[in-house]
């Protein structure tokens, strides 16, 4: 389903070429990188392929795989990088949506081997939290998803080792936006350091925010503008806060 409701195949097929050209507007999927996938029942996903610029991609492109990735329908072929998507479906029955991309700044980030786990801005506790730094693995192997599935669970959002970001959500737009933020975070992280004045959040700071963020999605829902976002989704996202902030 996306934001406005769409269930039917048509519908998503249009979706994932509107995330996908926007992402590349964004200079996010430079060539052919980057995958985006939709789930489009219990047992099916909606991917985009492999070998195809997100910026020219058309909906007839979209290949439907089963769960273990296997092709089922379409007439091109299956991304070498699914295993990630399947990944995140598996352990996350909530997410609806995963976007793998390679946002400049939050990939510099990844190659230097930092996670960006320093809260640095209220907008981080408000979206994605803390977003880890997954272990060094070759893309187009099981061993990315390997590197992935500790972390999972608890963050929307996850730095890849000198390859990239993955995010997710129940919803693409809410995948994307969380993409869109994690660049946006990593941007702030580095103009604050070459500042030479960075200051982290305290811990009493991001409490108050997270407490503000609950409240939030609790409004939203009762509003019905994100129908399947509720308290468990403000609750599940990690903050970790270092014992020696002030």
């Amino acid at each position: 389903m996306n934001e406005s409701g769409c269930t039917t195949e048509e519908g998503l097929r249009r979706e994932l070429v509107r995330f996908s050209r926007w992402l590349s507007r964004l200079g996010f999927t430079p060539g052919t990188s980057g995958n985006l996938s939709v789930r489009l029942d219990s047992r099916r996903l909606l991917v985009t392929p492999t070998g195809v610029s997100k910026g020219m991609v058309k909906a007839s492109d979209m290949v439907i795989v089963d769960l273990h990735g296997r092709l089922l329908a379409g007439s091109r072929k299956v991304t070498s990088e699914i295993s990630m998507h399947l990944a995140v479906y598996g352990q996350r029955q909530d997410v609806g949506a995963v976007v793998h991309s390679h946002p400049p700044t939050a990939t510099a980030f990844a190659c230097s081997g930092r996670a960006l786990d320093e809260i640095l801005c209220q907008e981080a506790v408000m979206t994605v939290g803390a977003v880890p730094l997954a272990s060094y693995a070759t893309t187009g192997t099981a061993e990315v998803a390997a590197s992935m599935r500790p972390f999972i669970s608890e963050h929307d959002a996850i730095l890849l080792e000198n390859h990239g970001a993955v995010s997710y959500g129940v919803t693409l737009l809410e995948a994307f936006m969380k993409m869109e933020t994690v660049e946006h975070l990593a941007h702030v992280a580095l103009v604050a350091h070459q500042l030479g004045s960075a200051r982290p959040l305290g811990r009493d700071q991001v409490q108050q925010l997270q407490s503000a963020r609950t409240k939030y999605v609790e409004n939203v829902q009762e509003e019905g503008l994100s129908p399947q976002s509720g308290k468990e989704q403000a609750e599940h996202i990690a903050i970790e806060i270092p014992e020696n902030v002030i």
